[in-house]
C-alpha cells in the first residue's frame, strides 16, 4: 500500500476516536478501556503473529525495551490522559488540541531523527498549529480549560514513541511493531489499574455502548490504524506523516456536530479550516516527494 494512501485510511479511523472517548465516559474508566482495548487488540494480532511466526520477535532482547516504551509513552499513559480529558472537554476540542503534537514532532524529527523541516512544511505545520492557539485561548479559564490543558500536555509522549519506532531495525515488519505497542503497554496500564481499583475509581457498565466502544477501540484504533501509522512513519518523514494525520479533528467535529454532542461555534469553524489547509499542504509536499523519489 502506498504510504500516504495509508496516513489518509489511518486519518479516517482516528476520526472516530474522540466520539468512542465521548461516549465512553459513565459507562467505562479511561483506564480501564484502553487496558481491555489492548487485550482486544493482541487477540487480534495473535492470529497474525502465529501464522508467521513472529512471537519470538516480539519478546526479543534486543528490542524488548524500546518496544516497552512504545507501549507505555505511546499507548499506555497518553491514551488514559486524553480519555480522562473528555471527563472536560469536547470530543472536537479534544481532537483540535491533539494538533499540538505537530509541534513535538517538528522538535523531535529534527534533534533524533534528522528530519529538518522545509519552508513549505513549516508554513502548512503553522496553519494547523494556529487551530490550536485558537481554542486555547478562546477556552482560557473556563471548565473545558482543565480537559484541554490535559491534551496538549500529554501529547508529546506520541512523537516520543513513534521516533523510537522509527529507530528501530528496518527489517521488522510494521506489523510487529503494531502489535508490540499494545502488548507492552499492559504492564504499566496493570499498575495504573490497580492503584485506581484500590482507591474504588473504576467504572464499568456492560451494555451495547460499551461493547460497540471497545469492539472500535481494540479492532480498529489499536488495531488497523496502528498497522496503517507504522506503515505510513517507516517510510515518510514523522513530521510529515504527523501533520496529515493531525487533521483527523476534520472529521470528529463533523461527526459531533452530526450527533448532538457539542454546538457549532464560529471560532471552531476556522480552527478547522486552518487545520484542513494545513493538512493538504503538507501532503502535496510529499505527493511531489514521492514523485521524485
Amino acid at each position: 500500500m502506498n504510504p500516504l494512501l495509508a496516513v489518509w485510511l489511518c486519518w479516517a479511523i482516528v476520526g472516530f476516536s474522540p466520539i468512542a472517548g465521548r461516549y465512553a465516559v459513565g459507562v467505562i474508566s479511561p483506564v480501564l478501556l484502553v487496558f481491555l482495548g489492548t487485550i482486544v487488540a493482541a487477540a487480534f494480532f495473535a492470529p497474525w503473529l502465529t501464522r508467521t511466526r513472529q512471537w519470538g520477535a516480539l519478546f526479543a532482547k534486543e528490542t524488548r525495551w524500546k518496544f516497552l516504551f512504545i507501549g507505555t509513552f505511546g499507548t499506555a499513559l497518553p491514551f488514559s490522559i486524553l480519555l480522562w480529558a473528555l471527563h472536560y472537554t469536547t470530543p472536537g476540542n479534544a481532537a483540535i488540541l491533539q494538533q499540538s503534537e505537530l509541534l513535538y514532532s517538528l522538535l523531535i524529527a529534527a534533534v533524533f531523527l534528522r528530519e529538518i523541516p522545509t519552508k513549505q512544511q513549516l508554513l502548512g505545520s503553522a496553519l494547523i498549529l494556529a487551530g490550536v492557539i485558537l481554542i486555547l485561548l478562546k477556552e482560557q479559564y473556563t471548565p473545558r480549560w482543565t480537559g484541554d490543558l490535559m491534551v496538549v500536555g500529554c501529547t508529546w509522549m506520541l512523537q516520543a514513541a513513534s521516533c523510537v519506532a522509527k529507530k528501530l531495525p528496518k527489517q521488522l515488519d510494521h506489523r510487529l511493531i503494531a502489535a508490540a505497542r499494545n502488548v507492552y503497554a499492559l504492564p504499566a496500564l496493570a499498575v495504573i489499574l490497580a492503584v485506581l481499583a484500590y482507591q474504588g475509581g473504576l467504572t464499568l457498565k456492560p451494555n451495547l455502548q460499551a461493547a460497540w466502544v471497545l469492539l472500535y477501540t481494540g479492532i480498529f484504533k489499536y488495531g488497523w490504524a496502528m498497522i496503517l501509522w507504522y506503515q505510513a512513519i517507516r517510510a515518510l518523514d514523522l513530521g510529515k506523516v504527523t501533520a496529515i494525520y493531525l487533521s483527523y479533528p476534520v472529521l470528529s467535529f463533523l461527526l459531533s456536530l452530526i450527533l448532538g454532542l457539542e454546538p457549532l461555534h464560529l471560532y471552531q469553524l476556522v480552527g478547522l479550516g486552518l487545520t484542513l489547509a494545513g493538512a493538504y499542504w503538507v501532503s502535496l509536499i510529499v505527493k511531489k516527494q514521492q514523485e521524485y523519489a
